[in-house]
């Protein structure tokens, strides 16, 4: 039982990686979610027992390869996302889904501004206000996610 839940919690993972590395027109990538970073953070927050910071830094460097970014700079940023949600999700799960995705938002922001200033100083990129796009879409899109992933993980029993 315990392998079956962590294959499905790895599944659903994999499907965010593709969502992630799938290609959108030109005019609509600026806003893509982060949508690994909200599954992994969904995770930490429902089962965080099976999802820790290795998984985060293993997610994250499988979409340094991928996307080919700098090697560990999306698992640094990812560990530490999972590392503040995991060790507040008593604290995270009594809010509202609405105030959740506020506090997503926050998280998001702060993942992309940790990602801004590393790649700053490894590969001398200027920031640009069109670089947080993704933390309004993905504030917006967290009690979706939220939703479906819950009944993903009720329909699954997965603990």
């Amino acid at each position: 039982m315990n392998s079956r839940h962590s294959f499905l919690i790895g599944l659903s993972i994999f499907f965010a990686l593709i969502m992630s590395l799938m290609p959108l027109p030109f005019s609509f990538e600026p806003f893509r979610p982060d949508w690994v970073l909200l599954v992994l953070m969904y995770w930490s927050l429902a089962v965080p027992h099976r999802l820790n910071i290795g998984t985060a830094w293993i997610v994250g460097l499988l979409i340094d390869l991928a996307s080919g970014s700098p090697l560990g700079v999306n698992s640094l940023t990812f560990s530490i996302c999972i590392f503040v949600t995991a060790s507040n999700f008593q604290k995270i799960r009594n809010f509202s889904i609405w105030q959740q995705a506020i506090l997503v938002g926050l998280f998001l922001m702060f993942y992309h501004l940790m990602q801004f200033w590393l790649n700053h100083f490894l590969m001398d990129v200027y920031f640009n206000p069109q670089y947080l796009w993704p933390v309004v879409t993905g504030m917006l899109s967290w009690p979706w996610i939220f939703l479906l992933l819950r009944k993903y993980r009720r329909h699954f029993r997965i603990r």
